[in-house]
């Protein structure tokens, strides 16, 4: 796994500058992962749902229309992805919030959540933070909760790894991302029921990880 090579202080400044863009390239390359997130997330009207790293709403804005009568929250670190996911679920029913907030220091009590879904935020994440990160999510999410990842996968055919070379030359043209094989790391915060599945769009590889935190003793 090659480490991340954009300063974690750039990454606000670089999303706001790529904002008005976003939503044209998430069309191109990340809509398929996307819409499985959904699926693998499979939302129950009245659940507790965070999403960390909502970007500019895109599966926000899905997760609140199919929990009408829960509470759906969603943290990110740059308000100008924050402003567009606003647009989004403006108007729609139910309990729903958008405020700036930093992964590494969730602001929730333990054991808030039955579903913490994240995508695309550890394929920008220095390696270290990694198991900072999880600690965080598996702290919130109640016990036989859902977590749902999606990143950049590590390029497993000639194809993909264009992406690479493009990383190589400027990581911040991919919005400072790179591949990431984070299942292991799931699995060591203490999440169990881990499952992989790779998709790829217009060769861009992405992984959907799906786990549980272990339900609570009898």
């Amino acid at each position: 796994m090659s480490e991340a090579t954009v300063a974690q202080r750039d990454i606000p400044r670089i999303y706001s500058r790529i904002a008005p863009i976003y939503d044209v390239w998430a069309a191109l390359t990340e809509a398929r992962a996307r819409r499985a997130c959904l699926e693998r997330a499979a939302v129950r009207d009245g659940e507790s749902v965070l999403e960390v790293a909502v970007g500019t709403g895109l599966v926000f804005e899905q997760l609140v229309k199919a929990n009408p009568s829960g509470l759906t929250e969603g943290v990110d670190l740059t308000e100008a992805m924050l402003d567009r996911a606003r647009r989004k679920v403006s108007g729609l029913p139910g309990r729903h919030r958008l405020r700036v907030g930093d992964a590494h220091r969730l602001d929730a009590p333990d054991q808030t959540f039955d579903l913490v879904v994240n995508n695309y935020m550890f394929d920008l994440l220095p390696e270290a933070d990694f198991p900072v990160v999880l600690g965080e999510f598996f702290r919130v999410t109640r016990p036989g909760g859902r977590l749902v990842l999606v990143n950049m996968a590590r390029p497993t055919r000639a194809l993909h790894r264009i992406w690479d070379v493009v990383y190589k030359i400027n990581p911040a043209w991919l919005g400072g991302c790179r591949g990431v094989d984070l299942a292991p790391e799931v699995a060591r915060a203490g999440f169990v029921n881990v499952e992989r599945e790779l998709l790829s769009q217009m060769g861009f590889p992405s992984e959907i990880i799906v786990a549980r935190r272990p339900a609570a003793a009898a």
